[in-house]
């Protein structure tokens, strides 16, 4: 992963933006064409045609999410969830190439953008309940996915929208920090987060864990100070997560009913390692062997208890994009295929079966836009 400064990054979108949102078909050539190594990924796995059809269902699943966005610039979603869920639709948006004050959803974007912000809390904490309260203590979850939100559009606002994420960006950092750092029971936690209350044997998670180290890694590159400590120690706890045995990366370290795989681990694993660099590790490489062995064939249900479907499909998206070659060849033409296929007529799709059906379906829309829109590479914190 590379820093990009401000202006690169705001030239780049406003380019974006007045290009008409980079018709997949025509990004996919484009990024072909730089390079053919065995590591990158084969984008001409799927025809032209099947690729405008990518861009359709993405649009659609757009607009489905702009007409559920609500007063105070939050989109659907229970309160337990916020701002996470409405951190993920403005990745949504930003993935195909919308840009916050430009074109057809810019006033939306940035109407999002300040809900966001004002959820921000004197101890740096970005959530509506910091507490926790009754939503399982989710607020580290909210917090990470909206701190990283904030440091992929940084790069692309100007003037006080500019100057509040500027400033909302390193007091989230301290608090980040500062839960990292907290004392944990078991060694093997350090350098992890959790929930914002104990909850079981476990004091750090993988899931919560990447999605910190996501936050990390593009402010980092948005050039705000992030110790290269700070990163180490998340990458130190994502390492002890990998079970070599199994050739997977699991929930949690405690030997309990936490210590298993799923799609949101092994992906999610796959992609923290990433943002450390090791991209091509052989632990990464057992990642993509065990996503290949465990396909997203039966659209929202997966195989293991406690796994989430689309929540699954985005993290393995965005991993095994990262992997590339036989593994992207193998896994995204069939994934995207039962992702349209499934596409409700609104353009949303289904809210998770089995796990985290009170979130709705705007934020299973959000992440499915993410899942399909790895190869679009307009994301910054995912490009390869």
């Amino acid at each position: 992963m590379h820093s990009m400064s401000q202006p690169a990054r705001i030239l780049l979108y406003t380019c974006a933006a007045f290009v008409g949102l980079f018709p997949a078909a025509a990004a996919i050539a484009q990024e072909q064409a730089k390079t053919d190594s065995n590591n990158t990924p084969n984008l001409k796995v799927l025809s032209a045609g099947q690729w405008q059809q990518i861009d359709t269902a993405v649009d659609r699943g757009l607009e489905f999410i702009a007409r559920n966005q609500q007063r105070d610039g939050s989109f659907t979603a229970p309160q337990s969830g916020q701002p996470g869920i409405s951190s993920l639709c403005i990745m949504a948006f930003l993935s195909r190439g919308h840009v916050p004050g430009m074109g057809p959803y810019g006033d939306q974007l940035e109407r999002a953008i300040e809900f966001v912000l004002s959820t921000q809390h004197a101890s740096g904490v970005l959530s509506v309940d910091p507490r926790g309260g009754g939503s399982g203590g989710r607020p580290n979850y909210n917090h990470a996915i909206a701190g990283l939100m904030l440091g992929e559009v940084y790069g692309m606002t100007t003037g006080d929208l500019s100057n509040r994420i500027r400033q909302a960006i390193p007091r989230a950092l301290e608090f980040s920090r500062m839960r990292q750092t907290r004392r944990k029971r078991n060694p093997d936690d350090h350098g992890g987060w959790r929930y914002v209350r104990a909850y079981g044997p476990n004091d750090s998670d993988l899931t919560a864990t990447s999605w910190q180290l996501m936050f990390y890694r593009s402010a980092k590159n948005a050039e705000f100070d992030v110790p290269a400590k700070f990163i180490d120690d998340a990458m130190g706890y994502v390492r002890r997560c990998y079970i070599p045995q199994r050739g997977e990366f699991v929930y949690g370290l405690a030997l309990d009913e936490e210590h298993y795989a799923s799609g949101g681990t092994v992906g999610g694993g796959i992609v923290a390692l990433s943002m450390g660099g090791e991209h091509q590790t052989e632990m990464a490489q057992a990642g993509g062997r065990w996503i290949l062995k465990h396909p997203f064939t039966h659209y929202n249900r997966r195989r293991q208890s406690d796994d989430r479907y689309h929540y699954s499909a985005y993290y393995c998206s965005q991993a095994m994009f990262q992997l590339g070659g036989k593994y992207w060849e193998q896994f995204y033409p069939d994934l995207q295929k039962v992702l349209l296929t499934n596409q409700q007529r609104d353009g949303s799709w289904d809210r998770e079966a089995v796990h985290d059906g009170q979130f709705g379906n705007v934020y299973t829309t959000a992440l499915t836009v993410l899942a399909l829109t790895p190869p679009y590479q307009l994301l910054p914190i995912y490009q390869r």
